[in-house]
């Protein structure tokens, strides 16, 4: 996790759809109040990406296609599938579907693949929302934009999180 970083740009290849649903099944494990499993993933690849490109170009009423969605040959949407419940509130289960992209995301970057989590304004729009076929009750979270890890001129560097900076102790 320390290594962990985003990877902007990517190469073209990716994870098969027979691997990504064993990182998805090892993400599936994230903590989740009454197993409710208040999410889903959809995998775009292809022209799945440039169909997104035009409904993100109708959200923002502009003509043509977005080429945000072409910067990677895997994109995976985040949906969170909010259900009544009366013990787990919605941004509870928002957050379940956010630590299941996240973790998949960790899972995705141990295994080799650069993985870049987008999101923007659009994810909220109906065309959007009516590209992916979500449902009432569905919210689009973003995407991770995942392929190939290119070669690098010059590591990394990251600037360190002082743990000790977040971590304090309730008031008395």
């Amino acid at each position: 996790m320390l290594l962990r970083h985003s990877w902007s740009k990517v190469t073209e290849t990716a994870p098969t759809h027979e691997e990504l649903v064993e990182f998805v099944s090892a993400a599936g494990r994230v903590a989740d109040h009454s197993s409710l499993h208040p999410w889903r993933l959809i995998e775009l690849r292809g022209t799945d990406r440039e169909r997104l490109g035009r409904a993100i170009h109708k959200a923002e009423k502009k003509d043509g296609i977005s080429t945000k969605p072409l910067r990677a040959p895997l994109l995976i949407a985040v949906v969170a599938r909010v259900r009544k419940s009366s013990k787990v509130p919605a941004w509870e289960q928002e957050a379940v579907a956010s630590g299941v992209a996240h973790m998949l995301s960790l899972a995705l970057d141990e295994a080799g693949w650069g993985v870049f989590w987008r999101t923007g304004g659009y994810t909220r729009s109906k065309a959007v929302a009516k590209a992916h076929g979500l449902k009432k009750r569905e919210v689009l979270l973003g995407w991770l934009y995942v392929g190939g890890k290119p070669e690098r001129d010059r590591p990394v560097r990251r600037k360190a999180v002082d743990g000790e900076r977040f971590l304090g102790r309730m008031p008395r």
